[in-house]
């Protein structure tokens, strides 16, 4: 059974993975194990071990630490019960992993008036 650690590893391995445009195939040939394998990592079903951490990290250009970013406050919110909430799961989502990858594509201009549109349709009141 999956505990509380094991799946926010393995949605920040996912997020990481996607945030670089890598399958789960190209990630486990990094690695060299089964695309299945990733799969079993990124729902929790399978506990990553420490070596196979760094092995990810290392593929994924990151810190090991990295994996561990927001792991307290993730915990802190399952103790605190139903009703708490679920912003970390949206940056899972492809289309917000795809909406990021666009964001920086723009120079910088571009991302603040982007950025300035955004949070005006946000603060309108809709009139519908």
């Amino acid at each position: 059974m999956a505990t509380e650690i094991d799946l926010h590893l393995g949605r920040r391995l996912r997020r990481r993975r996607r945030l670089l445009g890598l399958t789960q195939q190209q990630l486990a040939v990094q690695v060299g194990i089964r695309f299945q394998q990733i799969q079993k990592y990124e729902c929790g079903a399978n506990r990553i071990s420490a070596a196979r951490l760094w092995q990810l990290a290392e593929a994924l250009e990151t810190p090991v630490n990295y994996f561990y970013d927001g792991l307290s406050e993730a915990l802190e919110r399952k103790d605190a019960g139903p009703g708490n909430g679920h912003g970390g799961e949206m940056f899972s989502r492809k289309e917000t992993i795809d909406l990021i990858q666009a964001y920086y594509q723009l120079g910088e201009r571009p991302r603040r008036r982007l950025l300035d549109l955004a949070k005006s349709l946000h603060a309108t009141p809709e009139t519908a």
